[in-house]
């Protein structure tokens, strides 16, 4: 598969659709408009992965060309701050992602006005945050938590509710609010602001900005689908919207969560503005991404991958004893609504038929040609150590049977990892051999050649027929490799 993959999706249509379509919903309010930004905006590689010719940073990029009318919000729930939340791409917590996520907003040039603090309760961690933040010269708000959340509307509609928060101050009519994930508050944080505006005479209005589910596709599209895969740890389901069945008769895809609260923030509209501009959790989207596929096979196919992708990482979270059963059962029952197995996934068949052969651990990689090479665990060597050799070897024209690497200069490493690190597994992992790879490629031809073969593995599919070290999971993350692993931890201890 890797980067033959075909595009199916027209990234600049995009960003030229999606910021008309926000100006005009900026203007259709007057003031103001408050735009809940969901998901990724950096580095959506979600949505890259199943709509092949996203950009992972085109929600990024789109916010830039509404940058002279924009300024940016960042929402974290004290909860997290508390608990130390973890965001699991990046392996940071949350407070250490807002300050990243600020800099990293302005290093693009866009105005970041504020922090709010939701959830607060007079904790302590979030009490140190809101110092250091301000320390910084970061203005920081902070918002309650509100008895009888949300069905209480007449409590929460009322200075003993929304009118408690702090009144977030903001110069631009875009307001974007972002958070470094889900739960966070952002959508309370919007209402709350249009609730303090409206006392002050100020036209403002909300939107939301989700990228999936994409409303405008078939609600069992694979597409949608490989969304419910990611976020299968979150009780999130997609669903009909029945208000926009109710309003136009038309089928629209939404998620659970906003068709929930729906019935509240109509009454909260109603509360502040005395009637709801929106008749439907589909009406308050401004997504255009389902108009911008151009190719819908590809976009399947790739949403198929992906939800295959996420069954392995949720099977491999319950040997961790990171995750429950649940997730799996869940992807599972997603992987017969799309009709596939596992093995519709070559580069994984590969990896198990040669697993099952030799009866050692093995790994596979599906190149961006199609071409499948395989590899196996050896005396020198972990199996997924191998296959970069193999792969890059294949890729650079070298000859199978060719040593990039001498014996001899294995050994001295193994020696080293074995005698004076106080290692047991004596094979080198993937990162040890890049290095001696690189330190080959400054007298032999064959080892530079392969070693410039790199970039190329950037998209390909690897398959290992047992779990791997820590190490070499960063490895292929780094050189942008969609890596998964049987649920099976190696017992020679190899780590």
């Amino acid at each position: 598969m890797g980067s033959s993959m075909k595009t199916g999706f027209d990234n600049d249509r995009y960003l030229k659709m999606q910021s008309e379509h926000i100006k005009e919903r900026i203007n259709q309010f007057g003031d103001k408009l408050y735009l809940e930004f969901g998901g990724k905006l950096f580095d959506d590689y979600h949505a890259s992965r199943v709509l092949p010719g996203f950009a992972p940073d085109a929600k990024l990029q789109m916010l830039m060309q509404l940058s002279d009318c924009a300024e940016i919000i960042i929402v974290i729930s004290a909860a997290d701050i508390e608990k130390n939340k973890v965001r699991g791409d990046l392996g940071i917590t949350y407070d250490v992602d807002v300050l990243r996520l600020k800099d990293e907003f302005q290093q693009k040039g866009l105005f970041v006005g504020s922090v709010v603090i939701t959830h607060f309760a007079g904790q302590s961690s979030a009490a140190q945050f809101k110092a250091k933040l301000e320390k910084k010269g970061i203005r920081v708000y902070l918002h309650y938590t509100i008895e009888g959340y949300p069905a209480n509307v007449p409590l929460i509609v009322s200075k003993d509710g929304y009118g408690k928060n702090d009144y977030i101050e903001t110069s631009r009519p875009l307001v974007v609010v972002t958070a470094p994930g889900p739960g966070s508050g952002k959508m309370a944080t919007c209402l709350s602001q249009l609730y303090h505006d409206n006392l002050r005479g100020i036209q403002a209005g909300y939107a939301k900005f989700e990228t999936f589910p994409i409303w405008n596709l078939p609600l069992k599209h694979p597409i949608n689908l490989a969304y419910e895969a990611a976020t299968a740890d979150l009780n999130d389901v997609n669903m009909i919207d029945p208000f926009h069945l109710e309003a136009y008769g038309e089928t629209a895809v939404n998620y659970n969560r906003d068709i929930e609260i729906f019935p509240v923030l109509n009454a909260i509209f109603e509360g502040i503005y005395g009637q709801n501009p929106y008749k439907s959790p589909t009406d308050m989207g401004v997504n255009m991404a389902g108009n911008c596929i151009i190719d819908d096979e590809a976009c399947c196919l790739a949403s198929r991958m992906e939800i295959i992708r996420r069954y392995y990482a949720a099977l491999n979270k319950v040997v961790r004893d990171e995750a429950s059963e649940n997730e799996v059962y869940k992807i599972e029952l997603l992987m017969k609504q799309a009709k596939i197995t596992t093995d519709d996934r070559a580069v994984t068949l590969a990896a198990k038929e040669r697993a099952a052969a030799l009866g050692v651990p093995t790994a596979a990689i599906e190149l961006s040609d199609g071409h499948i090479i395989t590899s196996k665990t050896s005396d020198f060597l972990g199996a997924s150590a191998a296959l970069l050799l193999n792969a890059l070897k294949y890729l650079a024209g070298v000859d199978k049977g060719t040593r990039l690497i001498k014996p001899q200069a294995i050994e001295p490493i193994q020696d080293l990892k074995v005698r004076y690190l106080g290692g047991k597994n004596p094979r080198l992992h993937t990162d040890e051999v890049l290095i001696a790879l690189a330190l080959a490629a400054c007298t032999d031809d064959n080892a530079r050649r392969s070693l410039e073969q790199l970039p190329h593995l950037r998209g390909c599919q690897v398959h290992t027929s047992v779990m791997l070290s820590e190490v070499d999971m960063k490895i292929y993350k780094k050189l942008g490799v969609d890596l998964t692993c049987e649920p099976v931890q190696n017992t020679k201890k190899r780590y």
